[in-house]
């Protein structure tokens, strides 16, 4: 795990292995011997959230002595994921995170990753690892969208063009999913018991959206390797929270400044984490518990507060900010109508329709979450709260509408929000400036917002995103209202409507 120790043009010390000890003194290193550890966990996507949440885990466990046989490999599926493990390879695969506490920043090196794998079209060394047996747990970031998702059923597509093509050479797979069938194909026909698949993507009951991946690939390659799937591979539900921002070359320097390591990635972070996670491992597992993880059966109690209130609030700050031309999330959580916006919606609209969750109180976790969102140190983006919202929309907001609508409510902050969506996609701030394209089906969005201008239902109309909600004549009323009034008004004029009943 050595890495060479090149000098850098400054006073910062190059993060690797043999540069450990003459790091600054107040930045915590692993506190166990690595070439001890030995592999258990291969991770899929290998990104900021990663390496400040799971890892961040693992680390602790083995601080204290323990798991040190659950060591991580990361792997990637993408071309792009090469980057990261040219990266990381050339520091050991250590990782800097630093948590913003306001005020307190404080920095610790993550030792719990011992390899990445070479990043492969067809993934060859990811089957060929994952098939051996000492491999007990491949999870996975793969984002919300990496899941192929039908967005109009909600459930797995099999008529992507990906899975079509993994399907016509399963012995070649692009995608982890098909990389997952062909390593528990190897290992069933070895006799080694399966992996667990644990999924750690911000989605709702990630483990059933797993498994309905896996398996679903798997019927068009082989039925019956498919059911052995279905009855014997683990997919457990889990949920996971840690703000995590994007580094870029300004984080790279702060690290520098601050701490005084050269990180080619360092990690950015709130302090706050969480994961609550069903105890279903058949081939074993870290004692996560140990770690501050919550097991319980009760994930999805967990996964609904967190997914409505706090996903749901990014969103419900983020498109008032986009179209009023705040650029940081501590700066809206400062503006008075987007502050009030937040607050208002989440107590009319959200909680009420949240079920109860096990030792929680609703009104504590909301006051959390604005808490964490006003965090002015963790430097988080407007823009990437309005990232994708085709794919968010649908998972953070559009079911709330749907169950205020089911209690006889017409939530109308929800339907405002949807209509600030809907100006942002315009691709114009009320200031005149042009927002760049922010989502992978913008051209799509900025074609059917414009016809929005005329025509409000034509907003309604994406039914892979609102379903049957076009088919709601006092909704699409109520949508049109909105979307006409912050034509002629503007966001702020129309946020204090809101909050005046």
């Amino acid at each position: 795990m050595k890495a060479n120790d090149d000098p850098v043009p400054d006073t910062a010390v190059k993060l690797c292995e043999a540069n450990l000890d003459r790091l600054d003194p107040s930045v915590v290193r692993p506190g166990y011997d690595r070439a001890a550890l030995r592999p258990g966990i291969l991770h899929v996507g290998v990104g900021n959230f990663h390496r400040a949440h799971q890892a961040v885990y693992l680390d602790d466990l083995f601080t204290r002595g323990l798991a040190q046989d659950w060591a991580i490999i990361g792997a990637g599926v993408r071309p792009g994921d090469a980057a990261m493990r040219e990266a990381l390879a050339a520091q050991d695969y250590l990782s800097t995170v630093i948590e913003m506490e306001p005020g307190a920043h404080t920095a610790r090196v993550i030792g719990a990753m011992v390899d990445f794998l070479p990043v492969q079209p067809d993934n060859a060394a990811l089957i060929a690892r994952m098939s051996q047996p000492d491999i007990r747990i491949v999870s996975l970031t793969v984002t919300e969208g990496g899941y192929y998702i039908d967005p109009a059923s909600g459930a797995f597509d099999p008529g992507h063009p990906d899975i079509r093509a993994d399907a016509a050479q399963p012995e070649a797979p692009g995608t982890v999913f098909g990389a997952i069938i062909a390593a528990l194909r190897a290992r069933r026909a070895a006799g080694i018991v399966p992996f667990t698949v644990m999924s750690c993507d911000n989605l709702p009951a990630n483990g059933h959206v797993t498994r309905d991946a896996v398996t679903g690939l798997a019927r068009l390659i082989d039925a019956e390797l498919a059911a052995w799937i279905a009855a014997e591979v683990a997919f457990p539900n889990g949920m996971v929270d840690r703000i995590t921002p994007a580094t870029g070359e300004a984080e790279r320097q702060r690290a520098r400044a601050r701490f005084g390591i050269d990180d080619a990635s360092p990690v950015f972070c709130e302090p706050f984490r969480q994961w609550v996670l069903e105890d279903d491992f058949p081939a074993g597992r870290p004692p996560f518990e140990k770690a501050g993880v919550t097991l319980t059966p009760h994930v999805h109690a967990f996964e609904t507060m967190k997914i409505r209130i706090l996903n749901g609030g990014h969103a419900i700050i983020a498109y008032p900010s986009g179209l009023l031309g705040i650029d940081q999330v501590h700066e809206a959580m400062a503006h008075e109508a987007v502050r009030g916006f937040l607050d208002a919606v989440e107590t009319r609209e959200i909680l009420p329709i949240v079920p109860p969750v096990p030792d929680t109180s609703l009104e504590a976790y909301r006051l959390l979450i604005a808490q964490r969102f006003a965090n002015p140190d963790v430097g988080d983006t407007i823009r990437r709260l309005c990232l994708d919202g085709s794919n968010r929309q649908p998972k953070f907001i559009i079911p709330s509408i749907l169950d205020n609508r089911e209690r006889g409510e017409m939530p109308h902050g929800l339907i405002l929000l949807s209509a600030m969506w809907c100006r942002y996609c315009a691709g114009r701030t009320e200031t005149g400036e042009d927002i760049a394209p922010n989502d992978p089906s913008w051209d799509r969005l900025q074609a059917q917002a414009r016809l929005a201008e005329e025509r409000p239902e034509a907003w309604l109309e994406m039914e892979d995103i609102y379903g049957t909600l076009r088919h709601d004549t006092e909704l699409v009323a109520a949508f049109a209202h909105a979307l006409h009034g912050l034509r002629d008004h503007g966001v702020e004029a129309m946020i204090a409507r809101y909050l005046a009943g």
